[in-house]
């Protein structure tokens, strides 16, 4: 898929500031010192399959030794920009050392398979736009596949099952208020974490089309959560409860997890994020979803080697 994607032109520093003097793509293998870039957001363009796509890049002033990649989806209606500032994972990356890519939907939206909106209905390859993405930026910055994941929320956790299920790019994913609306028959085994709101009507708990614009109707979470250790050749699972949270994870082959929070009482939010997003409704205070997420990350790749 990525022979139509090709870089295209330079980046552009946000909010300020001059272009990066990042080297071009493949000149930093793995474990190669990444070349200098400001710290903060730049903003990129990649060229997939004849059409200008374009991601927002935070780099952290420190970066880690051991470079990984956070690659976040916005949902339905959202943006590069609006995730960026509303789930906190600047912050995190300032204080972890990880670079967050932001990638935008073409429409405000991606092409999860069965959903969602334009890009659903056109056919959109979404799939070869992140691909491009993580492959220009593990050439850049010598981020190796086992340090490389990928988190979404809503119709962008859609697209982060997706890319699990139509590719190996990803060590873990961490889908929020998602589920999967394409054919997942054979996956490449990786690491789980599924966050869900029980009242979550957009994207119901238990299967069932949804109240929001998109008319989600994907599989139930239980079905969900079942594939995915099925594929991942897991153990049974260990339910901790402590309300409003419910915990179940299981153990599985080579080091994976998958596990299940789900929350009682909250709907279709990030949850503890700032601020309540349009569309959406109130985060949860019960869960920081964005630190849960990268410490199940960070968890599943330790120093000295791959566990996908």
């Amino acid at each position: 898929m990525l022979a139509g994607a090709l870089l295209a032109g330079g980046c552009v520093a946000r909010p300020s500031g001059p272009p990066s003097a990042d080297a071009p793509p493949g000149s930093a293998p793995p474990g190669a010192v990444p070349p200098r870039t400001p710290s903060g957001s730049v903003s990129r363009s990649l060229q997939v399959g004849g059409a200008t796509r374009e991601y927002l890049l935070h780099v952290p002033a420190r970066p880690a030794a051991e470079r990984s990649l956070v690659v976040v989806l916005h949902g339905g209606f959202g943006s590069a920009q609006q995730a960026e500032a509303a789930y906190g994972w600047d912050e995190l990356a300032d204080r972890e050392g990880v670079l967050v890519a932001y990638p935008q939907g073409d429409g405000a939206a991606w092409n999860a398979g069965d959903c969602c909106g334009a890009p659903a209905r056109t056919g959109i390859d979404d799939v070869a736009f992140i691909e491009a993405v993580v492959a220009d930026l593990q050439a850049r910055y010598g981020v190796t596949p086992s340090r490389t994941f990928v988190t979404g929320m809503s119709n962008g956790a859609l697209m982060a099952y997706r890319l699990a299920c139509d590719t190996d790019l990803f060590a873990a994913v961490a889908a929020v208020s998602g589920t999967i609306v394409t054919g997942c028959a054979h996956p490449t085994p990786l690491s789980v974490l599924h966050i869900h709101g029980l009242d979550d009507d957009r994207v119901r708990f238990y299967g069932g089309r949804g109240s929001g614009p998109g008319g989600v109707d994907g599989m139930p979470i239980p079905d969900v959560i079942a594939l995915w250790r099925k594929a991942d050749a897991c153990s049974g699972a260990v339910v901790v409860q402590r309300p409003p949270l419910t915990t179940s994870r299981s153990s599985c082959a080579d080091g994976r997890v998958v596990e299940l929070i789900t929350i009682a009482g909250a709907g279709h939010q990030w949850p503890g994020a700032p601020s309540r997003r349009r569309r959406a409704d109130p985060p949860s205070a019960a869960l920081d979803a964005t630190r849960t997420s990268w410490e199940f990350f960070d968890r599943r790749a330790p120093s000295g080697g791959p566990t996908r």
